[in-house]
């Protein structure tokens, strides 16, 4: 029986190693024989899990290139949800980055390092590139530090045989590499961290890069030890080592104050994923031998953490995935020994190790990233250029675009700005807002008229912009410019507002108005929703990033 559990359950831990491997490579693209190399595995083999994590939507193909899809932060976003910390602690990290005007993170500690799990950052000309689930060394980072100061021998002996193995901490991508070892480096860390311990929190003096300030204070969960890390972030431009502490202990310690009362109250119960034991076993008949469904149940077992804040029991995965206990059990044993995952005997709980599966790669995106490879498809299918564009005030800004190569081609680049009111986005957009701030929008711009057809008149333009709220489309022509028509239509976030909008442009002598809608606005909605089902995933427990 052994044997045999072992044998199906290969396929999902071969398929997190597929994934794991292209995560982790330092190019953005991976071809199947490159993986063939990185895991070891034959090349049958890899084309039957990569075909899986096509289908599935975790990986997209460009040409013979591979690459992360958003769709695989939903691994991540299961970590994040269940973790307990994100949805109390992030509104409070909020919080304290706009009380200070500097960038705060949250981070948990993980076998390796310190792993951030939220963040809030203020972008300034010059910022933190930190992302979501990136790894931090313990050593170099002021939260690492104050983690640590629980640590037993043992764990800091887990430490040192990595220091060992990786002196310049080339396997951290969140850090610059060290260009020579650190000198006594345990001595250093020690001393650091029994000053953590007597002062309550531990100051970055540089330790990642110069430049870089830090303060991290521990946040202790109901059981009496540290659960996180808060630190606050800041650039010697702006403080200095000396000044620092006084400069934002007294709101930190407030916030923690508060994150530690948020993580005594009661959750509520967390909602039930969908069974999905049928609609794999539908796929398999479609798709055949190409599609592993070991894998893909396994995939399910791990989202279903998604659900259950303080983790799953195999029964409760099994009801929560709607596989049989069976299945739910061997690919939690699977997610344990490939070290994603850890038990009490009973109860399995998720590691931080799994934001390594694509999240710490893909947090990074933006709303343009998630974008351009829709808009490109977009562009394929229709045979015209394609944007989008968000709000600026009274103007839409172009944030991403694609542009055909007719002839006849009009002549826009990532960043123009356009005034709203004469553009079709711009309508979707102006319809997307509580009717109170559109109407103040309308009557503080400068609504001139950029052709003899564009609507000025503030009468016209908000009957104009309400039939776009209610038809949920816009089309525009010649009010910007002559000869030019474009249609757009609306990209909504998770909470259901517009945030974007896609539109395509043409000149006006191919057809009609009733015609470029009959042929466009079908495939520019199919466009919108796949963008929107990424935003779900990819902002899921983060804030949307535009640019």
């Amino acid at each position: 029986m052994r044997e045999a559990a072992e044998d199906t359950a290969g396929p999902f831990e071969r398929g997190l190693a597929v994934l794991h491997a292209v995560a982790a490579d330092p190019e953005p693209r991976m071809r199947r024989v490159d993986l063939t190399k990185a895991t070891g595995l034959a090349r049958s083999t890899v084309d039957r899990i990569t075909a899986t994590l096509l289908h599935l939507g975790f990986l997209r193909a460009e040409g013979q290139d591979l690459l992360l899809a958003p769709r695989a932060m939903e691994l991540g976003n299961a970590y994040l949800a269940s973790c307990g910390l994100v949805t109390p602690l992030a509104p409070l990290v909020t919080r304290l980055a706009d009380e200070l005007d500097e960038s705060v993170s949250l981070a948990v500690p993980d076998v390796d390092g310190a792993r951030l799990i939220a963040q809030s950052t203020r972008r300034r000309a010059v910022y933190l590139a930190f992302h979501v689930g990136g790894l931090l060394p313990d050593d170099r980072s002021a939260a690492g530090v104050v983690l640590a100061t629980t640590w037993d021998e043992s764990r800091h002996e887990t430490w040192r045989d990595r220091r060992t193995a990786d002196p310049l901490d080339a396997g951290f991508p969140a850090v610059p590499t060290l260009v020579t070892p650190v000198p006594n480096r345990e001595a250093v860390f020690r001393a650091r961290i029994a000053d953590a311990a007597e002062e309550g929190w531990s100051l970055d003096d540089q330790w990642v890069e110069p430049g870089l300030l830090a303060l991290a204070t521990p946040v202790f969960g109901p059981a009496g030890r540290p659960v996180a890390a808060v630190s606050v972030l800041s650039h010697t431009s702006r403080h200095s080592a000396r000044t620092f502490p006084d400069a934002v202990l007294p709101a930190l310690r407030k916030a923690v104050w508060d994150m530690e009362a948020a993580l005594r109250r009661p959750t509520g119960s967390a909602e039930r994923s969908v069974p999905t034991a049928r609609e794999l076993r539908s796929t398999k008949d479609e798709l055949g031998m190409e599609f592993l469904e070991t894998l893909a149940r396994g995939i399910a077992v791990l989202k279903a953490f998604r659900f259950a804040p303080g983790g799953l029991t195999i029964s409760t995965a099994a009801a929560a995935s709607g596989l049989p206990r069976a299945t739910a059990r061997r690919a939690l044993l699977v997610l344990r020994e490939a070290g994603y995952a850890e038990s009490d005997g009973r109860v399995f709980t998720l590691r931080p190790t799994v934001l390594d599966l694509g999240y710490s790669r893909l947090s990074s995106l933006t709303l343009a990233d998630i974008a351009q490879p829709h808009l490109k498809a977009l562009a394929g299918t229709v045979g015209e250029s394609v944007s989008m564009a968000v709000l600026d005030d009274d103007r839409v800004r172009y944030v991403a675009r694609v542009a055909t190569t007719r002839i006849m081609r009009i002549d826009i680049a990532v960043g123009t700005r356009f005034p709203a009111h004469a553009t079709s986005m711009g309508r979707v957009l102006l319809a997307g807002l509580p009717a109170e701030e559109r109407a103040a929008l309308l009557d503080r711009s400068d609504r001139e008229p950029l052709t003899s057809r564009t609507l000025v008149s503030a009468e016209d333009l908000a009957s104009a912009v309400d039939a776009v709220a209610r038809q949920g489309w816009a089309v525009v022509d010649q009010e910007l410019q002559d000869g030019l028509r474009s249609l757009a239509v609306g990209v909504r976030d998770r909470s259901g507002a517009v945030v974007a909008a896609v539109n395509t442009a043409l000149h006006v002598g191919r057809d009609t108005v009733e015609e470029t809608v009959d042929r466009l606005l079908p495939a520019l909605r199919d466009t919108a929703a796949r963008i929107e089902a990424d935003l779900a995933v990819a902002f899921d427990q983060a804030q949307l990033v535009v640019v």
